[in-house]
């Protein structure tokens, strides 16, 4: 194993880079902007064809929202971030969103609660009013609002809200949208639309509405499961992916949906899973998912009796062959699925790797492809829990060490004596921790992967690439949106300083270089520019690299990621997350945060 040197001079470049020098303002327009053109790649055909609008008026942390908007008292907020779940059905699209859903997850994920402003967003946590007048909310909920449901019509282009349609319904529908900490999963089938997301506490809502007519059909509360994410299609029948326990930390299920307009949430166990699926699609006529394992801090808070999984690593799962008796696949496969592939033969440090999740797969010319996921600090804080560093060098170390971007993968025959599984862009080596190292007083050095990418480095090349976000097939090529996380970099450095007990500088100055943990020599080339704004690829084929198609956002540099896609032909509509809420003034000159809806023609790429 070679030792890892941190080379300061390169470190300090790479904050000065992000903005984050000592001075630690963020600049009057915003954290940054790009450092290129507005799109150094993006033809002009993308288009914006919805977009959230302020919904709240915001007046200091802590203090009460102002009636509006428009706030005739304190400044205008966005808080619908996320285009989180949507399906087309038909020439309608029908979605939901998910407010403020960075804050949520820096919440739960890594234990935040104190309160962050700046000029982009604020996450109030414990001090929201929320709060004070739900006292019985965990902190980390206190930027909570109702998820909003919407049908759009391709053809006419009409923006229908349908939130109306559940809130005014009975008072049980009502409270299960209100409930909803977002719409993280949408599916349509059988003239059937379904949305669904988790709940506050251990259990997921859903709501279903009639494809047909637009009507709503009903919500039903799903005590049993506690997150869900994705839905697909496979040969005449509708699954979805789910979790059981607290954001679907215990284990997890692909369910079946064998309902009806008249049965909307008839589902059946056709799958059994250590950890719960994020993404699910078909290929070689099985279905495929893949999972995100919960944290420790997850698995901690978890009811007492409920058993921890026996995996805690993020994989890839593979159904039975679909046409093998009954047609699809029913309960009794549910104990049938096979494991093709974990991050362990790919990620050095074990705890790194239980840190990992899983994001988009699909199936593409006789491949299947898939990405991996990291939360910013969710590894460092794990490894911080596992090893307690004893010296603000070891801190900074452990923040360096354990930072990753996406890695891309496709194989074939999978669960054959020949599977074939190729790394597209990744590391040959990565930072792993020998706690015997120094005569147990631990070490990183850097441990090869064993692999070689076939295309290039880790993040397609941007180091700053944390999900994979979604992957879909349109116009016979393979598009790929990530979600790009140098535009946060900035309140990161506080977080992590706050959680290693170290100083914002040094914590920066340890977080500002998530590639340089790698570095062989001194030589090594410095970080990229970051340009922010979350990345969409393209790849034409399966034996060329990937083309970069847009590194800002597609149009929005506040657009931090692709959370979404779904296809039309050669069509795609994204789903954009942008959680920038106090970036709701139309006449400065930065972009507005919130949801986008945006139609790419891919034929004109």
């Amino acid at each position: 194993m070679k030792p890892i040197r941190i080379h300061s001079r390169r470190l300090w470049a790479a904050v000065a880079v992000l903005g984050l020098g000592t001075a630690f303002t963020a600049p009057a327009t915003a954290l940054g902007a790009p450092t290129a053109e507005a799109d150094r790649h993006q033809k002009p055909n993308p288009q914006v064809i919805a977009k959230a609008e302020p919904d709240e008026c915001f007046a200091g942390v802590g203090q009460p929202y102002p009636a509006g908007p428009p706030c005739a008292s304190g400044q205008a907020k966005v808080n619908q971030g996320y285009l989180w779940g949507m399906t087309r059905a038909g020439r309608n699209l029908y979605f939901g969103t998910g407010a403020n859903v960075n804050c949520l997850t820096s919440g739960r994920q890594l234990g935040s609660n104190e309160p962050v402003l700046n000029d982009d967003w604020v996450c109030e946590y414990q001090e929201s009013q929320i709060v004070k007048t739900n006292p019985q909310l965990p902190g980390y909920l206190g930027d909570h609002r109702m998820p909003r449901l919407y049908s759009y019509d391709t053809e006419t282009r009409q923006l229908t809200e349908k939130s109306d349609l559940v809130t005014g319904a009975a008072k049980e529908h009502a409270d299960r949208l209100k409930s909803t900490t977002g719409i993280r999963a949408a599916g349509s089938f059988g003239g059937v639309a379904l949305l669904g997301g988790p709940a506050i506490g251990k259990s997921i809502n859903m709501f279903a509405f009639d494809t047909d007519t637009g009507a709503f059909l009903g919500s039903r509360n799903f005590p049993e499961f506690g997150n869900i994410r994705h839905f697909t299609v496979a040969e005449g029948a509708l699954y979805a992916g789910v979790g059981v326990g607290a954001n679907g930390s215990l284990r997890g299920h692909v369910l079946r949906w064998v309902g009806s307009k008249t049965d909307p949430f008839n589902f059946q166990v056709v799958a059994n899973l250590p950890a719960q699926a994020a993404d699910i699609t078909v290929h070689d006529g099985r279905v495929v998912v893949s999972t995100w394992p919960g944290s420790d801090g997850e698995l901690a808070s978890a009811a007492d009796d409920e058993p921890a999984p026996p995996s805690k690593l993020a994989a890839v799962w593979m159904s039975p062959v679909l046409a093998n008796g009954a047609p699809g696949l029913t309960p009794d496969d549910a104990d049938g699925w096979q494991q093709v592939w974990d991050v362990s033969t790919y990620e050095p440090d074990p705890v790194v790797a239980g840190g990992y999740g899983l994001g988009g797969l699909v199936s593409f010319r006789g491949y299947l492809y898939w990405g991996t996921m990291h939360v910013p600090l969710k590894a460092t804080r794990q490894h911080l829990l596992a090893y307690p560093p004893a010296t603000d060098e070891a801190r900074q170390a452990t923040i360096q060490n354990t930072q990753r971007s996406i890695s891309i993968y496709r194989g074939k025959r999978l669960g054959e004596p020949k599977q074939k599984i190729e790394l597209l862009y990744g590391a040959t080596e990565l930072p792993a921790y020998d706690p015997a190292a120094n005569a147990g007083a631990g070490a990183w050095a850097k441990v090869s992967t064993g692999q070689t990418p076939l295309y290039g480095a880790s993040g397609f090349g941007n180091p700053y690439l944390n999900y994979t976000w979604k992957m879909a097939v349109a116009g016979g090529k393979l598009y790929v949106g990530t979600m790009d996380w140098s535009y946060l970099a900035k309140e990161l450095s506080q977080e992590a300083a706050a959680m290693s007990g170290l100083s914002v500088e040094a914590a920066a100055e340890a977080l500002s270089g998530p590639s340089l943990a790698a570095a062989a020599d001194d030589e090594e080339p410095p970080l990229p520019e970051p340009v922010y704004g979350g990345d969409l690829m393209v790849f034409e084929s399966t034996h060329e690299p990937a083309k970069l198609v847009s590194d800002s956002g597609v149009g929005n540099y506040l657009n931090y990621g692709i959370r979404n896609m779904v296809t039309d032909g050669a069509t795609l509509y994204l789903g954009m997350a942008n959680p920038m809420n106090l970036r709701a003034d139309p006449t400065d000159d930065v972009p507005e945060g919130g949801w986008e809806l945006i139609r790419y023609d891919t034929r004109r790429w």
